[in-house]
C-alpha cells in the first residue's frame, strides 16, 4: 500500500470472527491508516462455537471465549468500539452514521454484521423462552438453571443438539422437537441422522420429529409447549434453535446488492466497490458447487475475511476454499467438509452401532465426484478429505 493512502480510514461493521480477523489481517496485509472496529456488544469480540457447549455447561468463562485479548487491539492501533449500533450507512457521502448521532467518513468499508436467530412468534414476553446466539443469551440461560428441571428445545439442528447434550449432562430432562422428518436434515445425510437420533435418545432425550410447535405456554413464566397434534409438554425453559437469517438491514438501506445474504464477488467485494464484506452475512460465488453458497461457519468467517482485508488493501485474492464445519455431543465430535446437498451416492466406512468407539466416515457424491463427508471421531480421516477435496 502507497504512503498515501497512510491517512485512509476502514471501518469494519461487527466484532466477531469475521469483523475481528478482519482487522488484524488488515494491518498484516498492509493497512497503515485508521481502522475502527464496531461491535453491538458490550463483550470484546469472542468465540462463538463453545457458547452452546463449554461456556453453558459452565466449563469455560466469558474470558476463556475471547478471541484476542484487549491489549491486542490496542498495539494494533485498532479503534475498538463496543456497545455501539450503527444507524445507517451512506455510500455517496462515504459516511457511517452512528445510533448516538455520531457520523464517521470512511475510505474503505466492511460489513460482518453476521446473522441473527430465526424468531418465533410464540411466547412474547415469557420468562424462560430463550435464544442462543450471543454470550449474553447464554448468560440468561446459565442464570435461570437452578430453577429448572425440565426444558423442550425447538429446533433439531447443531445448536439445538449441542443444547440438548450440555442441559442432559446437567441433569435436566429434555424434550427435542423438529418439525422435519429427521435431525440435521438442512446439513447431512439420513444415516448421519439416524445416529445422532440414537445418540440422543441413548443419552435419554425425548426426540420427537415432525412436531409443529403450535404455542409456548405460560403465565409470566413459560410451562409448557404445545404442538399440532395435541401434545403437550411441560417445560420451565425453553430453548428456540431454528435456524438463523443473515443480518442485511444495513446493506439493504445503503441499496447494496442482496441475494440469500450481502451478494459478494470472488474477491469478497460488494455491489459498491469501496465495500466489502465477510462472513454468515454473505453470499459468494463457489467454484466447487458451481453455484453461489452462503455459509454459517467459523472457517468462513476466518477465511473470507483475510480474503477481503487483502483486497481492501489493493490485492487480487480469490476466496476459494472448500468449507467445513464441526460439532461435539456427548463423547462424539462431528467433523464434516463439503456440502452434501444434492448427492446421489453415499459410501460408507463404518457401523453406526461402533462409530462412538471406532468411528465412521460417510462419503457423499454426485454424478461421480465427491462433494461432501462426514467424520465421527475420525479426525484423521477428515484432515486427509479435505486436502483431497481441496
Amino acid at each position: 500500500m502507497s504512503e498515501a493512502l497512510a491517512s485512509n480510514h476502514c471501518i469494519v461493521i461487527g466484532a466477531s470472527h469475521a469483523g475481528s480477523q478482519l482487522a488484524v489481517h488488515l494491518r498484516k496485509s498492509g493497512w497503515t491508516g485508521k481502522i475502527t472496529l464496531i461491535g453491538d456488544e458490550p463483550q470484546l469480540p469472542y468465540h462463538r462455537p463453545p457458547l452452546s457447549k463449554a461456556v453453558m455447561s459452565g466449563e469455560k468463562s466469558a474470558e476463556q471465549i475471547l478471541l484476542r485479548p484487549e491489549q491486542m487491539y490496542q498495539a494494533q492501533n485498532i479503534d475498538l468500539r463496543l456497545n455501539t449500533r450503527v444507524a445507517a450507512i451512506l455510500p455517496q457521502e462515504k459516511r457511517v452514521q452512528l445510533t448516538t448521532g455520531e457520523s464517521l467518513a470512511y475510505d474503505k468499508l466492511a460489513l460482518c454484521t453476521g446473522a441473527r436467530p430465526i424468531h418465533l412468534p410464540l411466547g412474547d414476553g415469557l420468562d424462560g423462552v430463550c435464544y442462543l446466539r450471543t454470550l449474553a443469551d447464554v448468560e440468561a440461560i446459565r442464570a435461570r438453571l437452578d430453577q429448572v428441571a425440565d426444558v423442550v428445545v425447538i429446533g433439531a439442528g447443531y445448536i439445538g443438539l449441542e443444547a440438548a447434550a450440555v442441559l442432559r449432562k446437567l441433569g435436566k430432562q429434555v424434550t427435542v422437537l423438529e418439525r422435519e422428518s429427521r435431525v440435521l436434515k438442512r446439513v447431512t445425510g439420513e444415516q448421519m441422522s439416524d445416529f445422532f437420533a440414537r445418540l440422543h435418545e441413548q443419552h435419554g432425550v425425548q426426540l420427537r420429529c415432525n412436531a409443529e410447535v403450535v404455542a409456548i405456554n405460560g403465565r409470566g413464566q413459560v410451562d409448557s409447549v404445545s404442538c399440532a397434534d395435541g401434545r403437550t409438554i411441560k417445560a420451565q425453559m425453553v430453548i428456540v434453535g431454528v435456524g438463523v437469517v443473515p443480518e442485511t438491514s444495513l446493506a439493504e438501506s445503503a441499496e447494496l446488492r442482496i441475494e440469500n445474504g450481502i451478494y459478494v464477488d470472488e474477491h469478497s467485494r460488494t455491489s459498491d466497490p469501496d465495500i466489502f464484506a465477510a462472513g454468515d452475512c454473505t453470499s459468494h460465488p463457489s467454484e466447487l458447487y458451481q453455484r453461489r453458497v452462503r455459509l454459517e461457519s467459523v472457517q468462513n468467517a476466518n477465511d473470507q475475511s483475510r480474503v477481503a482485508a487483502a483486497n481492501i488493501c489493493g490485492g487480487t485474492e480469490v476466496y476459494h476454499v472448500t468449507p467445513w464445519f464441526w460439532s461435539d455431543q456427548y463423547d462424539v465430535k462431528l467433523q464434516s467438509v463439503g456440502l452434501c446437498h444434492g448427492y446421489d451416492e453415499v459410501q460408507t466406512d463404518g457401523a453406526p452401532d461402533t462409530a462412538v468407539e471406532e468411528g465412521m466416515v460417510v462419503k457423499y457424491y454426485r454424478e461421480g465426484k465427491l462433494i461432501a463427508a462426514d467424520c465421527i471421531n475420525r479426525a484423521r480421516d477428515f484432515m486427509a478429505i479435505k486436502k483431497e477435496m481441496v
